[in-house]
């Protein structure tokens, strides 16, 4: 049996809370340092308190330590790490190789350190690059987000062993992660480093050899958001684990909503498979709205490359959020709108449509009288027919800001007699695979024949759970027990130890399981030879992103000689890789002759160019059906 871990982002305290009573399996969040988003950044203390509330449910936390790190910057990586070890975090993400012997250093300190995840950052995208992280000691992969079903059953068989996560939701970067210098080239402001200038979500000229414009003040490199959540079970039989929600930089309402759509399609993948699947963590939730994840932040969702080469994976008219689509303009009036269509519109949503321009317009709804809308200021491109979207729900986020879930450990209670006392049993079953763990817990009182059953009252005395993790439905009672008068503040005493020495020992399971998990993945040997993944990385050696002496070292101990410093440390002269993508600008406009498009008319090479002139050639390596982008 397989466990299948529901992955939410944690831009803090809050959100990694709200993503395990909503029911994630296990919250990503970054410390104060040597994140991948430096606006997500966090204190020990927050990190420890988001520790125990998800291992209450063994759920896990994993940090990302997943920067380059720089020479100056080793000393403080490795206090974080043992800080990191000393609060109980789980794993931890990584892109720099110093963190191997940085590890090496806490287990020798601490005599244990979590796990280590390799990033998305590292460019995990065949089977060969995963088996060499398993060798080294990664205990799992975070895949490229651009690898078909195909390509990730063939990592997975390749390397059973190596758990492998995958994005299933978010933002997309339009270069394979950890291969995109554009930021850094462009405005010093290094994506590897968590301060990505977002180039991609920028309007280019896209400009032939002959200085011809083909495409005009577009935003040819934006992606649509990722959306798989029609596509788990597929997944899960190619081998993936762990299902990641993409967005450490959004808010508490998109945790909620996300998180609780996937919890819920994942449980009803798992009963369809109770013989092969099982969740990572354990408790139920009870949910008091409905997800819909078109309300949520998006640009247009799209499967990406899951089934294949998709031409609609673009946002070529704007790389903001375009939201729900909710009608089409019917009538527009002096200082109104009528809107053609079922949606129900609230006072303060935001609309926004494409205009004429192909660009994205807004407007804020001042007044709804049914579907006739009072827009605050009247937009002045609108025409009739044309779609409007939501990208803000005013009644959606009220919902969003109450209790919107309750997250509960399922346990049995026995209620019985002893000699001189009365006891109480509490069972918990984490998983259908895992053994019942029982506590008992006893009170002294003389048996006293009550005046009528207790029975009532025993069950309602036990099943006041209400300030704990646990939920019970049924009190089952000893034959002979509810004859005896007990006082409702000893059943409360009763009830509150049970409670405590059940939690104390789903803790110590919990702990026993990771140990044993981290004793098995931290015995690793760095040794292993590296291979050059993909021809660029030998043509660009800063491609292996080595900031620190001990970086170096660690791939001269794998022979590998030609490692340049990365471009962030030691800009390289002449020409630079700076993207490598598997989008590709001639498939997604109709030209790519291999997939049925027509024969390009204009002359190669391309390049696009930015509003303030600057240009960048691009080159179609069709072989590999990949796109690279290069400096002029």
């Amino acid at each position: 049996m397989r466990k299948l871990e529901l992955l939410a982002p944690a831009k803090n305290l809050e959100c990694g809370m709200a993503a395990i009573r909503h029911g994630a399996d296990a919250v990503y969040i970054g410390a104060s340092r040597f994140g991948a988003r430096t606006a997500a950044g966090n204190t020990i203390d927050d990190i420890a308190q988001l520790c125990d509330y998800a291992h209450q449910y063994c759920a896990k936390v994993y940090v990302t330590v997943n920067t380059l790190i720089y020479e100056e910057e080793l000393e403080a990586t490795q206090q974080l790490i043992l800080d990191l070890v000393k609060i109980g975090v789980d794993a931890i993400l990584v892109q720099d190789m110093a963190i191997l012997q940085i590890q090496r250093t806490a287990i020798e300190t601490e005599g244990r350190a979590p796990m280590l995840h390799a990033s998305t950052q590292m460019d995990s995208r065949s089977a060969e690059k995963v088996q060499w992280l398993h060798e080294l000691g990664f205990s799992r992969a975070v895949l490229a987000r651009e690898l078909s079903l195909d390509e990730i059953r063939t990592i997975h068989q390749a390397v059973p062993q190596m758990e492998l996560e995958v994005f299933v939701h978010g933002a997309i970067c339009v270069s394979y992660s950890g291969v995109c210098y554009a930021s850094q080239h462009c405005f010093n402001r290094s994506a590897n480093r968590g301060a990505c200038a977002q180039f991609c979500r920028m309007p280019f000229d896209l400009v032939d050899a002959n200085g011809d414009t083909i495409e005009q003040n577009r935003y040819l490199l934006s992606l649509k958001d990722m959306n798989q959540i029609d596509n788990l079970e597929e997944l899960a039989e190619a081998g993936a684990s762990s299902f990641k929600i993409e967005g450490r930089l959004k808010d508490v309402d998109y945790v909620k909503n996300v998180v609780s759509a996937y919890s819920q399609r994942l449980d009803r993948l798992i009963s369809e498979y109770p013989k092969l699947y099982c969740r990572a963590s354990y408790g139920a939730v009870v949910y008091n709205f409905t997800s819909n994840l078109s309300k949520t932040f998006n640009r247009g969702y799209t499967s990406y490359f899951l089934h294949g080469r998709q031409r609609d994976i673009v946002s070529f008219d704007t790389p903001k959020a375009l939201g729900e689509f909710v009608g089409r303009v019917k009538e527009i009036g002096r200082d109104s709108i009528v809107v053609a269509g079922t949606a129900s519109f609230s006072n303060g949503d935001g609309l926004c449509f494409i205009n004429g321009n192909r660009e994205l317009e807004g407007f804020r709804v001042n007044r709804v009288v049914g579907n006739r809308l009072f827009p605050f200021r009247m937009p002045k491109e609108l025409k009739s027919r044309i779609a409007l979207y939501r990208n803000n729900d005013e009644a959606f986020e009220k919902i969003l800001s109450a209790d919107t879930a309750e997250r509960r450990l399922p346990i049995t209670m026995h209620f019985g007699l002893m000699e001189d006392g009365f006891s109480l049993s509490l069972s918990f079953q984490g998983n259908r695979y895992e053994s019942v763990i029982t506590t008992a817990s006893t009170i002294l009182f003389d048996h006293q024949i009550a005046k009528k059953p207790q029975t009532d009252n025993i069950n309602h005395q036990l099943l006041k759970l209400g300030n704990t993790k646990f939920s019970c439905e049924k009190v089952e009672i000893e034959e002979g027990a509810d004859q005896f008068f007990i006082p409702s503040s000893l059943l409360s005493d009763l009830r509150h130890q049970a409670t405590e020495n059940l939690s104390s020992a789903i803790e110590i399971h919990r702990k026993e399981k990771t140990a044993s998990s981290m004793n098995k993945k931290n015995e690793s040997d760095i040794t292993h030879q590296v291979k050059t993944w993909h021809p660029e990385y030998k043509r660009f050696p800063y491609l292996y992103n080595v900031a620190n002496h001990v970086a170096r070292d660690f791939y001269d101990s794998c022979s590998l000689a030609y490692v340049q410093p990365a471009m962030e440390v030691e800009p390289s002269d002449g020409e630079k890789l700076l993207m490598q993508c598997r989008h590709c600008l001639r498939f997604s406009l109709g030209y790519c002759v291999k997939h049925g498009g027509q024969k390009p008319t204009w002359r190669e090479p391309l390049s696009l160019r930015l509003g303030d002139g600057r240009k960048f050639r691009v080159e179609f390596n069709c072989a590999e059906c990949q796109m690279n982008i290069f400096s002029e």
